[in-house]
Order: structure tokens, then C-alpha cells, then sequence
């Protein structure tokens, strides 16, 4: 489900290469993130993000950290930290030590944006105690890259350039479904 977009870009079976498919409750929970819908949104995710653990890792940390957001957007504070925490710390485990940077900065930036300042209090700690226990690994060198979409074309995730993992030079992968992401010509 997830992990096909590797495969995609290599090649792999003849069904594959009209792009991986995505879960339709990944797609609905973006739906309801865009329809305003966040407690059903926060759930959608959080449901999302138990399911991955087991099956694609990978993706679980991503989820967990969209609960949050809307969570954070549905004015449940203690839940999204509760959320946030989940996603944070399984980066760090990971040794996805830049993602759980930047991902933690913003996460705490949109925390006091909404006024969540004991929130993003508590998740700067989380991160802290997340690089400290797991290393600090040095951040990759940025370059300059080409511009994405705002939105994965599969599932309608929200596509940040600066955190996403690159395939290659003009392709990123996207954080909630895997697929591919092309860059804007």
C-alpha cells in the first residue's frame, strides 16, 4: 500500500507504473482536514497512524503529527500534544533526526500560533529528549531543489519541499502514501 512508490520509480510490476494506490481512508481523512472536519480528521489519522507502525513505519510518524495538526486545529491541546508525542518520538527512534527537527519546530511555531504555549512547551521537551537519547546526527546539506506541489497528487496531503525525502533530483516522495512526487516544470 505504502511502500510502492519506491518500487514505482525502479520500475517494478507493469500495474504499478500507473502510480501506487492510495488507501481510501488516507484519502478522507485530507478531506475532511480540507472540509474543516478536524475531531473526525484527528481521529481519521490517529487510526491511520496505528495501522502503520506494524505495516510501514516509515509513514506512522507522518500520521501521527497530521492527528496533531488537527487535533490542534479542533482546539484539543492536551490530545494533539498526546498525538505529537507519538510522531516525535517514533522519528527519533527511527533516526530521522533532522525530520524530528523540523518537524518540532514546526509543530511547536503552530502550537503558539494558537496560543498552545504550555503545548509547545511540552513538545519541545519531547524533541530535546529525542535528540538527546537517539544522537544528533548532522542535518543534511541543503541545496537548491525545484518546486513541488503544494498537495500530493494521490492522496492530497500537504507537500513540504523542505522536509520531504527526495527520490532524486527532481522527484520527492510523499510522507503519508509514498507516492511520488514530481516537481512543477
Amino acid at each position: 500500500m505504502f511502500r510502492r512508490a519506491r518500487r514505482f520509480m525502479r520500475g517494478g510490476p507493469p500495474h504499478w507504473r500507473q502510480g501506487p494506490s492510495v488507501p481510501p481512508a488516507l484519502r478522507r481523512a485530507h478531506r475532511l482536514m480540507d472540509e474543516g472536519n478536524y475531531a473526525e480528521a484527528a481521529l481519521a489519522f490517529h487510526d491511520l497512524a496505528k495501522k502503520a507502525e506494524e505495516m510501514f513505519p516509515e509513514r506512522a510518524p507522518f500520521l501521527y503529527i497530521e492527528a496533531g495538526h488537527a487535533a490542534t486545529l479542533n482546539g484539543a491541546g492536551k490530545k494533539a500534544v498526546a498525538y505529537f508525542r507519538s510522531g516525535l518520538t517514533l522519528l527519533g527512534t527511527q533516526q530521522r533526526h533532522h525530520r524530528l527537527r523540523k518537524a518540532g519546530r514546526r509543530v511547536v511555531e503552530a502550537l503558539r500560533e494558537r496560543g498552545f504555549n504550555a503545548e509547545a512547551d511540552e513538545v519541545e521537551s519531547v524533541v530535546g529528549t529525542n535528540v538527546t537519547v537517539w544522537g544528533k546526527a548532522d542535518a543534511p546539506t541543503s541545496k537548491e531543489r525545484p518546486i513541488l506541489p503544494t498537495h500530493c497528487p494521490s492522496c492530497g496531503a500537504a507537500v513540504r519541499s523542505d522536509e520531504v525525502e527526495w527520490m532524486d533530483d527532481l522527484t520527492a516522495e510523499c510522507d503519508y502514501c509514498g507516492s511520488p512526487v514530481r516537481a512543477e516544470s
